[in-house]
């Protein structure tokens, strides 16, 4: 009994009912409704059809959920995705001859579960949106001292920058008035982006009626703003992917136990394997930042005027030396179902991903790039260009936190306590795709 000392006979009952293992002393708080923000179901209704309706793109041809699409566990399945210049959706997505992307969505596109909570403060791989409250707009963003005031919420003004994006939503250079407006730095004022948007919307009667019900100022006569269209969307995402329903959260609120191969899993995670040293919390996230070492596929995060293909992460964001290929860990609420996983979306199986993740940088060296689920793109600069360049390599490795080295029965188990984040409510969401939306154009199914 040797393994009990200091442990209470409820915390002992509880490991042995599970295996022996994930001593409940060792598990986050259950979720309450207190971690989460209020909302309103005529701003969620509302939220839903902007969220769904493809209006909101410079060229009208995609919506927030051609890269967050609930059958792909409210992303792509594409490791880096592509967004203006090609048609259909998640893997099946690819490119037409007529209007190629410049290039591939630099990053993976993240999951949207329980973004509404209250803890999530900072967004964005590498957090370039931050509540600050001493900002005019309660924000820190790339947007600076021109960020405007009014986004309710972080999670408010983070779905919104999408429509700033030519490769994303906005479209390229002179293909639309809102490209246009990107193009020439016009974003807020009665001439900016964001204006154009929102008179498309309020052009549209439907439209119009479901904001004067969201929004008793607008039924008094005030013009529908830009932050309006944001706040619904972001009700919308709060409500439709609240995620508190899984396996895991029965055990939380001991009202169920592990299976044996998870509760091995669960106790490598929270002990030996570590895992719970950044993924923490209920929502397994510290929302901190960390060298893991991923692979880096794609164009990089580069400004158009430079060649490299690499990606800085959080370094882009602070100018620390220290944050140097750093980027935001991740949620992992329902992890099986968000793949491809990393953030270049270097890795199609779980299980290869846990096993080269606590490889940390010595995974680059036998990365197998199969693993990458890249439609094909014509394009002048390789997806393999960092991976290739051996002095890239060697600096990501680095600065990389030291690495560890799992067996396969461990990632197996480690893999199989993952698998109890899955909600099949947060999965199928609670209003589920509409039939239409008030534009008329064609909805992503």
């Amino acid at each position: 009994m040797g393994t009990f000392v200091g442990k209470s006979l409820k915390q002992a009952l509880f490991w042995l009912l599970s295996g022996g293992t994930a001593l409940a002393a060792d598990l986050p708080a259950p979720i309450t409704d207190a971690d989460y923000g209020a909302l309103s179901m005529a701003e969620v209704r509302l939220g839903r059809d902007l969220f769904y309706d493809p209006i909101l793109s410079g060229n009208r041809n995609i919506s927030c959920a051609t890269c967050h699409h609930p059958r792909f566990g409210t992303g792509d399945g594409l490791s880096l995705g592509l967004g203006e210049g090609a048609v259909g959706l998640g893997p099946d997505r690819h490119v037409t001859e007529t209007n190629l992307p410049e290039q591939r969505i630099p990053r993976n596109a993240p999951a949207l579960f329980n973004l509404g909570a209250r803890e999530f403060k900072v967004l964005f791989h590498d957090g370039r949106i931050e509540v600050d409250p001493t900002r005019p707009s309660g924000l820190r963003t790339p947007m600076e001292e021109e960020m405007v005031t009014g986004f309710a919420s972080i999670l408010s003004a983070q779905t919104m920058f999408p429509v700033l994006s030519p490769d994303e939503m906005a479209g390229h250079y002179n293909e639309n008035e809102i490209s246009k407006a990107v193009r020439e730095g016009f974003i807020t004022g009665p001439d900016g982006a964001w204006a154009r948007i929102s008179a498309r919307v309020a052009g549209i009667p439907a439209y119009r009626a479901a904001f004067e019900q969201a929004y008793p100022e607008i039924a008094a006569g005030r013009p529908i703003a830009f932050t309006d269209i944001s706040n619904a969307i972001a009700q919308f995402v709060a409500f439709e992917w609240r995620s508190d329903e899984s396996p895991f959260d029965a055990v939380l609120q001991k009202q169920a136990l592990f299976q044996p191969e998870a509760a091995k899993g669960a106790e490598l995670f929270y002990d030996a394997a570590g895992c719970a040293t950044c993924h923490s919390g209920p929502f397994l996230t510290d929302h901190a930042f960390h060298a893991t070492g991923e692979p880096q596929l794609g164009p990089g995060k580069a400004e158009r005027f430079e060649r490299h293909s690499r990606d800085e992460g959080r370094y882009r964001v602070t100018n620390d030396p220290a944050d140097i290929f750093a980027f935001r860990t991740p949620s992992l609420r329902n992890v099986a179902q968000t793949g491809p996983w990393g953030h270049a979306g270097s890795h199609k199986d779980l299980a290869a991903f846990v096993a080269d993740h606590a490889r940390s940088g010595d995974q680059l060296a036998g990365y197998d790039r199969t693993q990458a689920v890249l439609p094909v793109l014509p394009q002048t600069k390789p997806d393999w260009t960092l991976l290739d360049t051996p002095a890239e390599v060697a600096a990501i490795q680095a600065a990389a936190v030291p690495p560890a080295k799992l067996t396969q029965d461990q990632v197996t188990q480690i893999v199989a306590f993952l698998t109890t984040l899955s909600d099949p409510v947060a999965l199928q969401g609670r209003l589920g795709v509409p039939e239409t939306v008030p534009s008329g154009l064609a909805v992503d199914r």
